[in-house]
């Protein structure tokens, strides 16, 4: 790459795409930079659907090819939102070697030996007209989840521009649920060594009505980052109601992590 040029790799939230990422990526391109939008699993225009992931690999395997893909000496900085903060740090377990630095936006953040299932399950008290799918009989756990156009109205894109949720509501698929939170991160090994080996920075939106400001604090406080910056005014969908302060945020981490 060119001097000055920086590799941002963007992951997206649950049931959204690397479509979510379009303002954000024309911008960082715009400033010179090489910039990579992946669909996981059941996402975006990737062809699998939700019900045929069976573990939070095979949600993750595009963003694992692309990392394992990377040329020997490259590091990029790896940019995850919402449920795409897990997928950031799964990446930084398997190739650390390859992160200069992890970005948290606004997004749940796992580390060795911490949960914040029991927190996080409470905050999602009100899904709306958001629809479940039942594998085995309504009974059992969900299997996925389809945000319903109400909750996406006041809970993710509250102060989005109006045209970016109506493109959101054509677009969102549904979530597989993978069940119970520690049992998740257990599958995800994350260890001090690799993942406790990258930089992070959280990016905190005080707006967001869904991972609302109090919690992403109390993750940073209990899984400590490298810096914390705040996008004030921002609701969930930071890359669509704050995209030029957002990439702003990008570029100076980049400049002083990479």
């Amino acid at each position: 790459m060119e001097k000055g040029e920086r590799h941002f790799v963007l992951v997206h939230g649950a049931g959204h795409g690397a479509w979510s990422w379009y303002r954000v990526l024309t911008l960082l391109k715009s400033a010179g930079h090489k910039v990579t939008a992946l669909d996981l699993a059941a996402s975006g225009i990737h062809p699998k659907q939700a019900h045929e992931l069976r573990s939070l690999s095979d949600y993750l395997e595009p963003l694992m090819e692309f990392m394992a893909s990377l040329p020997a000496g490259e590091r990029v900085i790896l940019v995850g939102h919402s449920f795409g903060g897990v997928c950031n740090s799964v990446a930084m377990e398997k190739f650390p070697e390859k992160v200069s630095v992890a970005v948290y936006a606004t997004a749940l953040m796992p580390g060795p030996d911490f949960d914040f299932s029991a927190v996080y399950d409470e905050r999602l008290e009100l899904f709306m007209d958001s629809q479940f799918t039942f594998d085995q009989g309504p009974n059992n756990p969900p299997a996925s989840w389809l945000f319903g156009s109400k909750f996406m109205a006041t809970k993710l894109y509250q102060l989005s521009p109006p045209e970016d949720l109506t493109l959101a509501m054509s677009l969102v698929r549904p979530f597989h649920l993978y069940g119970d939170d520690a049992l998740l991160l257990k599958e995800a090994k994350l260890t001090k060594e690799k993942y406790g080996s990258v930089r992070r920075v959280y990016i905190v939106c005080d707006q967001d009505n869904v991972v609302k400001e109090d919690f992403q604090r109390w993750m940073i406080e209990n899984n400590p980052t490298d810096e914390v910056k705040v996008i004030t005014g921002s609701d969930h969908m930071v890359m669509f109601s704050k995209p030029k302060e957002l990439c702003s945020c990008l570029q100076e981490i980049a400049d002083k992590y990479s």
